[in-house]
């Protein structure tokens, strides 16, 4: 019969191949030659649906693998079957087969530029007296057709990464040296980033991409061993890179040595040989002594400020805070040293089971997560167990507090590895995780220094005498001193009349303040030379880019080892020439949120359209050598709508190729302060610029506002581009200075003052100015 199923016993089969077929290598494949007598063995890592033609004949496609030259370039062809041959063969062929063609005949196939494959493809047919053979697997008849159940698996062959060929699928092991949990990519697929290391000393980025989570590796830390089957390999910049195929399968091994041989994969149906134990324990014998494996995460109870970490933990509540952030709420059982941020939200918000929440309010800690992370967070369960990679530990400034806080924050992008994933509970991990969590005794960490919202509540009467109790607090002082508690209050009159410089506190009322119009107090400060200068026009920026664009790209700049070049002409009159250049880290091409670009020739249009879209512009026109950057008059760096300038007396401008240090870096963070200070470039700052006039009944005095953010609690630097902000801005002026009310219904202020000398040839005068003092967050 045309299709048959060869039984194999101790390596051989029970019915021999016909004696006068001999094997065919694919290389030898060829048109032109004769291959009537000859027959070609491979795997099958490819199979199309059975359809049928335009004349009604039925017609089936699989891709066969050559296992005898896995690491050539083309080691894989298609075989296309027609007539009852393929109604057969669509019903016992699956992949990971392995399949004996012969009788074939050989056609130049017209999808080998496409797919990557042999030259030419097998055609097969009843009618042409092909043959095919399927190997390793007994059969049973059923109606007349041969149905395949499997008794011996296929035996794959795996390809070192040394062996890696542009254009061909493979099956591979490798070693965990770097992930990105999985996320949802631009489409509606999720995405995973690993790259992988073995034995070979070759390194093997891949991209994988699936509809289905539960498809993609359960990768939980560096050091875990993975098996593909059936990874497409490609060639970019030199790099072999791995990118999912159909077909696509893995299996996840936990890397350390010793550790119970158990794969992780949502597969029900997969193949797993004894040979194969043994390859996994020689990679995590390798991997102990040569690949950089972190010890376990981080505890709560031994976080620090300005810390990454990984944190394993469990989730008892979580809430939506806004549109672009989400709220989670974990613990681990340990406790944090430092008072922790507690996020407000509404209580009819917060998801979970209130009344432990309230047992572990103590315990638990709130991380806010961002960006691409909120459509995961919520779709997390309750009590599931989490492990939050790259978790950014960040000092909040305090209050009318002696402590500050620290809060927990999983930025946007997935840079670092930053993500989360969920952890069955037969990791490890987990279970002694939970084990820990038992034996928590709750009642040790109840106290009274943390009152939950819930305690809150029952110290008042009702919500009457709640607003009342906020009202006078208000009544008492809109502003909080921040430092310096150790000094009492001095009039004002006692201050006019003593020497600079010197230090007070003061309770008084702001009468008047200038400039009335806000937008007009933001200034740009050079910490170095002290200048202020006006923040550029729009207008300003616009006309330099113009000017830059009529020198065109110089081609011999493009497509450096630290960066790769886009170049096009646009289609207007002008046809102006305009390139990207995008800054690589570790030799690959990072996600539009974590990347640097450089462009030529762009119009301000064009460059806020990028700003959106990555993380950081930088204009830049070209010269013979080198990159430069645009006159200091044009703001070097754009990142989302800030614009960051640098001071021309200060400054001395190093070429563009010095990001490069920045971007072999172990954790590029394209800060705008490290990046001016590579460029040599003295970064100016945003400040507000402001003149209060004070009275206390004694005197009145007039003393300047210089702020970064601490006052307002509002960056400087992002009011004239947003309009929210500006709002609140103006709002909070309104509450120290409500417009037309009289003085004696003003609010009292209480804040610190310094005074200071300044003198000239001509004159001498003594200033004041407000210092570590901050609105108040019921005002704000």
């Amino acid at each position: 019969m045309p299709v048959q199923l060869l039984k194999i016993i101790k390596g051989k089969s029970e019915t021999p191949l016909p004696s006068h077929l001999q094997k065919e290598d694919l290389k030898h494949l060829q048109e032109g030659f004769d291959h009537t007598n000859k027959y070609f063995q491979g795997i099958v890592i490819l199979s199309y649906p059975l359809t049928k033609l335009r004349d009604g004949t039925d017609f089936f496609k699989v891709v066969l693998q050559d296992l005898d030259n896995s690491c050539s370039r083309i080691n894989s062809i298609n075989i296309l079957i027609y007539g009852k041959m393929a109604e057969d063969c669509a019903k016992v062929i699956r992949h990971g087969d392995t399949v004996v063609v012969a009788g074939f005949k050989l056609a130049k196939s017209p999808t080998a530029r496409e797919d990557g494959r042999h030259g030419c493809h097998l055609e097969m047919s009843e009618e042409a007296g092909s043959a095919i053979y399927v190997c390793g697997y007994p059969t049973l008849s059923v109606i007349g057709v041969n149905i395949i159940f499997p008794s011996v698996a296929p035996k794959y062959v795996y390809t070192p990464l040394n062996c890696l060929k542009d254009g061909t699928i493979v099956n591979l092991y490798g070693v965990v040296k770097f992930f990105k949990p999985p996320y949802v990519s631009k489409g509606t697929d999720y995405c995973s980033v690993v790259t992988l290391v073995d034995p070979s000393n070759v390194k093997l980025t891949c991209t994988l991409f699936n509809g289905n989570l539960d498809s993609l590796p359960k990768i939980y830390k560096v050091g875990d061993i993975v098996r593909f089957h059936r990874i497409k390999i490609r060639e970019y910049n030199g790099q072999m890179q791995g990118i999912t195929s159909v077909g696509f399968a893995s299996l996840t091994f936990d890397g350390t040595v010793g550790a119970p041989i158990v794969p992780r994969t949502s597969s029900k149906v997969y193949t797993f040989m004894d040979e194969e134990q043994k390859t996994i324990e020689e990679l995590r014998v390798w991997a102990a002594s040569n690949l950089s494996i972190s010890g376990p995460a981080a505890k709560l109870s031994g976080v620090q400020p300005m810390l990454f970490f990984d944190l394993t933990c469990q989730l008892v509540g979580k809430a939506k805070v806004d549109g672009s952030s989400f709220l989670l709420k974990v613990w681990d059982g340990t406790k944090c040293p430092y008072p922790t941020w507690k996020v407000p939200v509404e209580a009819r918000d917060l998801e979970g089971e209130k009344v432990l929440l309230h047992q572990l309010r103590n315990l638990t800690v709130d991380v806010l997560v961002y960006d691409n992370h909120v459509q995961l967070a919520k779709s997390l369960k309750i009590g599931s167990f989490l492990r939050i990679y790259s978790i950014h530990t960040k000092q909040a400034n305090a209050d009318n507090e002696d402590v500050s806080h620290i809060e927990f924050h999983l930025h946007g992008g997935t840079c670092y590895g930053r993500g989360i994933g969920v952890l069955p509970e037969s990791n490890p991990d987990v279970k002694e995780l939970k084990a820990f969590l038992e034996s928590v005794d709750l009642a040790d960490s109840q106290n009274i220094e943390s009152m939950s919202s819930m305690e809150l509540d029952g110290t008042f009467n009702n919500v009457t005498d709640l607003e009342s109790h906020l009202q006078r607090c208000q009544q008492l002082s809109v502003t909080v001193l921040t430092d310096h508690q150790d000094l009492n209050n001095t009039e004002l009159k006692t201050i006019l009349n003593s020497t600079a410089p010197q230090q007070y506190r003061i309770r008084a009322k702001l009468r008047t303040y200038k400039p009335q119009k806000l937008y007009q107090c933001i200034k740009l400060h050079c910490s170095k030379c002290n200048s202020l200068q006006e923040v550029p026009d729009g207008d300003d920026f616009d006309f330099i880019l113009q000017g830059s664009a009529v020198t065109a790209p110089n081609p011999e700049l493009h497509n450096t080892s630290w960066y790769d070049s886009a170049m096009w002409t646009t289609q207007d009159q002008k046809q102006r020439k305009i390139a990207i250049h995008f800054v690589k880290h570790d030799e690959m091409l990072q996600q539009p949120e974590d990347t640097l670009l450089m462009i030529e020739g762009g119009t301000l249009k064009e460059v806020w359209k990028l700003t959106k879209r990555f993380k950081c512009v930088i204009p830049v026109r070209s010269t013979e050598d080198d990159l430069e950057l645009l006159d200091l008059s044009a703001p070097f760096l754009l990142q989302g709508n800030i614009k960051y300038y640098g001071c021309k007396q200060c400054s001395t401008p190093k070429p563009i190729k010095s990001l490069s240090s920045i971007a072999a870096e172990q954790r590029p963070s394209w800060e705008p302060t490290e990046i001016a200070q590579v460029l040599g470039i003295e970064l100016l700052q945003y400040v507000f610029i402001m003149k209060f006039t004070l009275v206390d009944g004694t005197g009145a005095l007039n003393a300047y506002l210089f702020d970064y953010e601490k006052f307002f609690q509002i960056p400087a630097s992002e009011i004239l581009t947003n309009n929210f902000l500006q709002q609140k801005m103006q709002m909070t002026m309104n509450t120290l200075c409500p417009p037309g009310r009289k003085l004696d219904d003003l609010p009292w202020l209480e804040c610190f003052i310094k005074s200071y000398n300044v003198r000239d040839a001509m004159k001498h005068q003594v200033y004041y100015q407000i210092f570590d003092t901050t609105v108040a967050e019921d005002v704000v």
